[in-house]
């Protein structure tokens, strides 16, 4: 799958998004290196501290479909944002967990505009296993 089809992918899947709260959707599209792409939407809860991004729900999914942290390639995020929609800090530091540095985020916004990051550049300075 090239960019452009996992961008698509991520601003389609903001249609299957929960969010009767904030009434902010967002879809994130997950490319695994085997070539899978694993979808995920944010699920709000009235306790917002339930709620679960898009880009968790992806990543937690791939996790029980049994991949392993370096079998991630890159994430699309997509919102309806005039800016490039980048992801909260948990949904960053979940993906150091999982992700190499060079890990692609595709940020995009309303329009669909697309910004290339990688994990690296997102959490220049990221917590990890090595800090424990």
């Amino acid at each position: 799958m090239n960019q452009q089809q996992l961008v698509e992918r991520a601003r389609q899947l903001k249609d299957n998004a929960y969010s009767p709260y904030s009434k902010f959707r967002v879809g994130a599209a997950l490319l695994m290196k085997d070539g899978t792409v694993i979808d995920g939407v944010n699920v709000e809860n009235v306790s917002f501290g339930a709620t679960n991004c898009a880009e968790r729900t992806a990543i937690f999914t791939a996790v029980a479909k049994g991949y392993k942290k370096g079998d991630f390639e890159a994430v699309a995020v997509s919102g309806d944002t005039e800016d490039f929609l980048p992801p909260c800090s948990i949904c960053r530091q979940v993906m150091v967990e999982f992700g190499d540095p060079d890990f692609k985020v595709l940020l995009t916004n309303g329009n669909a505009d697309v910004k290339e990051v990688t994990l690296g550049e997102l959490v220049p300075l990221a917590f990890t296993d090595l800090d424990m």
